[in-house]
């Protein structure tokens, strides 16, 4: 029954409901602006050449492209050398040559990479893959070679990747091996001789193995099943030995050394709680020097003692975590990372012989005048007994009570939330509202289990995960339970469209950013260099749409087939040219809801792909987001830039609007 109001109750009650919100929202801080948030940074991932004399880093340029600038040690003669003309640059780092940087480029979104290389000197950029349709990517380059690299192409099949020797100065590309169809990845020699190989099983898992030449017989070392994992690394100097990650025979990987002749792996560094992340290697003698772990924070193991004190004096130059981005040849100074909660990442060199840290430079420098929210660890016990990491992330200046909240959703699903400074994070929290970003189960880094504990459960348990956290944030009366969003991209968009569908009495709206709606049809449209790996992930983690009891059961999974129980407000975010997720997947939904008269509003990028990279265009999205937001869970919103168009976000067939469709 509808309880019935005059008209003045009415407007008391709504005066009632809003004075503990307009309270609250006078002591939160300053309102941070998007573009800080979501625009280009200042400066950011700095690069040493190998004679350390010059210092490469990213900025955008007079029109807001992100490129290679270069500038002499100790000078000020920086220069931009790179002329990325509008999707800016992310990937880059410099030749071994020293006269050369490569970076890597797509054409809006298509993730068909391309490798450039730009001289410093001459101002001369060159397509290094100038080939329509393909997808490059580095795999090696050495020291003592510095005018060779080894690419890995699909130039020769869409669906396989091959490795070619490039020569830098001729350009001329080589064939170093072919792919028999079933080889997933490569492994070269510090000769850069192509020398090891993962060869694919049709039933999943696959087989590592080795040859003494490159025109010798392969053997094998190792072989798994699809519920483990094996990475090799890197031979070492003398081509004896080969160091791997693994979880054969433990339930986290490790980093192992593995004898080249016997495949004998004696371990290295492990942890128990978490798998292996970063191995830091000498750039000439090839050997490991530290592995990093990180199932709350990222922690260091220290293998090789000549680099401890090192490692002992970085932990104490600044609060946070720490990263060695690269360094010269001579390993005498490091570039180093840290990353913080409450704070944007922190470049800093280090002086190995002075031992003594030099302050470069804030990525984002003005965020320094902002209040940010501190990202709070938690582990979150689930319904049957799991372990969830978390984090949580609080507004600044005002209680935890009953907050509106967002969950955010993170993609893969084999990836992770991690701790540190998060973009996303810190606008939410900004706005008034709690952040609670949950490690479910399937997530990568917390081990074998925990990541094999997902099989089947796209949908199930997955999901369960992620309303037990919710739960949670509402039993410890942090969440308001009427007011709780669900947000995120690629899986976290799925995940979004499964919390509206399959759970619609939880969530009082959802965001939806390249996420798919049919399980079906997404694997179906993989790209065809996809296909070889499906048998690795998709097939024994989700189905095989091939086969009609794991069709039936995909299309079960799919929100598509419940989009009839879609209640709350939707708003769809996708890229024109997404290759993971085409925009079939958010265009069948948006219209079925469409339909069905649930509020919906899409937004379509026609010079983006799988996430939005140009920076007009992640801000004119998150302005949508938050005027989204603000309606429906009642936090604060900026008011639209003179940049953003305020009609950006309208409902499913509306007119105008940048990208709207």
């Amino acid at each position: 029954m509808k309880r019935w109001f005059p008209p003045f109750a009415l407007f008391a009650l709504l005066a009632l409901q809003l004075a503990p919100l307009a309270a609250a929202r006078a002591e939160l801080p300053p309102l941070i602006p998007r573009d800080l948030l979501f625009g280009n940074p200042e400066k950011a991932s700095p690069r040493i050449s190998p004679d350390g004399k010059r210092l490469a880093y990213l900025k955008a340029d007079a029109k807001d492209v992100l490129q290679v600038w270069v500038k002499t040690i100790g000078q000020d003669d920086d220069k931009q050398i790179s002329q990325d003309r509008k999707r800016g640059i992310r990937q880059y780092g410099w030749s071994w040559d020293n006269e050369n940087l490569y970076y890597l480029q797509d054409n809006d979104g298509d993730e068909n990479f391309h490798v450039y290389l730009c001289n410093p000197k001459s101002g001369e950029t060159r397509d290094m893959t100038p080939f329509f349709g393909v997808r490059a990517a580095p795999v090696a380059q050495e020291p003592e070679r510095p005018d060779e690299a080894i690419l890995v192409l699909n130039r020769r099949s869409k669906s396989l990747f091959e490795p070619w020797h490039l020569d830098l100065k001729t350009g001329a590309l080589t064939l170093a091996a072919e792919n028999p169809g079933n080889v997933g990845g490569w492994l070269t020699d510090a000769d850069l001789k192509v020398r090891g190989a993962i060869f694919l099983k049709p039933e999943g898992g696959a087989e590592f193995k080795v040859r003494d030449t490159e025109s010798g017989e392969w053997r094998l070392l190792a072989s798994w099943g699809v519920d483990d994992e094996f990475e090799p690394h890197q031979f070492s100097r003398d081509g004896k030995t080969i160091y791997v990650t693994t979880n054969l025979g433990t339930d986290t990987q490790a980093l192992y050394v593995m004898d080249a002749a016997t495949g004998k792996l004696t371990p290295i560094a492990s942890d128990p709680r978490a798998d292996a992340g970063e191995v830091l290697f000498h750039p000439t003698t090839r050997e490991p020097q530290a592995i990093s772990f990180d199932r709350d924070r990222r922690r260091w193991q220290v293998i090789d003692k000549s680099v401890e004190a090192d490692f002992a004096a970085l932990a104490k130059v600044e609060p946070g975590d720490f990263t060695l981005s690269n360094r010269d040849l001579s390993d005498q100074i490091w570039l180093v990372a840290f990353t913080n909660d409450t704070k944007a990442v922190h470049y800093y060199s280090w002086d190995r012989k002075a031992q003594k840290a030099s302050f470069m430079f804030s990525a984002w420098p003005e965020l320094e005048k902002y209040a940010l929210a501190p990202v709070k660890p938690v582990e979150i016990k689930s319904r049957d007994g799991l372990q969830l990491p978390c984090y949580l992330t609080l507004p600044v200046g005002i209680a935890a009570k009953n907050l509106p909240t967002v969950l955010y959703v993170h993609g893969g699903p084999w990836a992770r939330d991690h701790w540190g400074y998060d973009p996303n994070a810190q606008w939410l929290a900004n706005r008034g509202y709690a952040v609670l970003q949950v490690n479910y189960r399937g997530s990568t880094g917390f081990g074998k289990k925990f990541k094999n504990a997902a099989k089947r459960e796209f949908a199930g348990k997955m999901h369960d995960d992620l309303i037990d956290a919710v739960n949670w944030s509402v039993k410890q009366g942090i969440a308001d339970k009427k007011r709780v969003g669900i947000m995120g991209g690629s899986y976290g968009g799925y995940a979004t469209l499964v919390g509206l569908s399959f759970t619609p009495d939880v969530f009082a709206c959802g965001i939806d950013i390249v996420g798919p709606s049919s399980l079906v049809t997404l694997i179906e449209s993989f790209p065809p260099y996809w296909g070889p790996f499906l048998s690795q992930t998709w097939y024994p983690f989700c189905g095989n749409p091939k086969d009609d009891k794991d069709r039936a059961d995909l299309l079960a999974r799919s929100p598509i087939t419940k989009v009839d129980q879609i209640k709350a407000p939707l708003l769809v975010g996708q890229g024109a040219n997404d290759p993971r997720v085409t925009q079939k997947e958010s265009d069948v939904m948006v219209e079925a809801l469409k339909k069905r008269g649930v509020p919906v509003e899409y937004i379509v990028f026609p010079d983006e792909g799988h996430g939005f990279q140009r920076p007009e265009n992640r801000i004119k999205f998150w302005t949508a987001c938050e005027a989204f937001l603000a309606k429906h869970l009642g936090g604060r919103a900026e008011p639209p830039s003179t940049q953003s168009s305020e009609n950006l976000a309208q409902p499913a067939g509306a007119s105008g609007g940048v990208g709207t469709r």
